[in-house]
């Protein structure tokens, strides 16, 4: 079950329940999207995943993990990740960036969009569209490439090209948290950097399983961590996005646990057919 870089391979019945984690996942996560609105809190959004999640009979993923103390990580504007959701209301034309996990039999899925709430900043638009763009190339990557280290080059290759076809400065992709290895526990490994790198990653064989997760930024990647120990903000005050789909390679290819239709839509215009579970 575990490689000599003490990767967890998953069997294909492994994988199956995976997909029942990544499906919760993938429910609470619309039913977030249905609630959000201006004038909503966080702590409800909150609220709203934990009851999808604890109604399915599964555990979210985050709710205690390392004292964490909610079921969703909710992040606005300059925050980049693991924002704490509260008392805080959600304003027109915030950028709201959701993440969610759950665990269904002790296998765990996690995902997480953006959005622009209205009225939209076209630039923010922009950003959460590459940020989005940027995370199926990188799943793709992981069905037409032998090397991890492929999701990296895909996500730079995009963030490169809307750049050029903006005429804009590159977006900054924030290289101090990076995609990881996901099964039996949230975070394991390997590493999925979204960016380049010398080193060309862990040959990809079936069995793997990793959240690819770009977060991207209008201005600078450097950040900082507030007060809270949790809530990571950028430093210049630009604004960020966060994408994340919980992905298996398997023999056939690749399949997105946390996508309802496996990736299928997003994945044909990219020239690759999702695997059958």
């Amino acid at each position: 079950m575990f490689g000599r870089e003490r990767v967890e391979y998953k069997t294909p019945e492994q994988v199956a329940l995976m997909r029942r984690a990544g499906l919760v996942v993938a429910d609470a996560l619309d039913a977030v999207r249905a609630a959000l609105a201006p004038g909503v809190t966080t702590a409800r959004l909150d609220a709203v995943a934990e009851d999808v999640i604890t109604s399915a009979g599964a555990t979210p993923s985050f709710l205690g993990y390392h004292g964490y103390p909610a079921s969703l990580c909710i992040s606005v504007n300059d925050e980049i990740v693991h924002g704490i959701p509260g008392a805080r209301v959600l304003q027109p034309g915030d950028v709201v960036s959701v993440d969610c996990g759950a665990v269904v039999d002790g296998w765990h899925g996690d995902s997480a969009f953006s959005v622009v709430l209205d009225p939209a900043d076209p630039q923010d638009l922009e950003l959460v569209r590459t940020t989005e763009d940027a995370m199926w190339a990188g799943i793709a990557a992981l069905a037409t490439s032998d090397r991890l280290g492929a999701v990296g080059e895909a996500v730079e290759d995009v963030v490169e090209a809307a750049a050029a076809r903006t005429g804009g400065t590159p977006l900054g992709i924030v290289e101090d948290y990076v995609g990881h290895g996901i099964g039996t526990s949230m975070h394991q490994p390997p590493d999925v950097p979204n960016y380049r790198t010398r080193d060309r990653g862990l040959k990809l064989r079936p069995g793997l399983c990793v959240a690819v997760e770009p977060m991207l930024v209008r201005g600078d990647q450097a950040n900082h961590t507030l007060a809270d120990d949790w809530t990571v903000v950028t430093d210049d005050g630009s604004r960020a996005a966060h994408w994340e789909h919980t992905v298996a390679v398997l023999e056939g290819g690749v399949v997105v646990l946390t996508a309802r239709d496996g990736g299928a839509a997003r994945l044909r215009g990219l020239g690759v057919e999702v695997a059958s579970l």
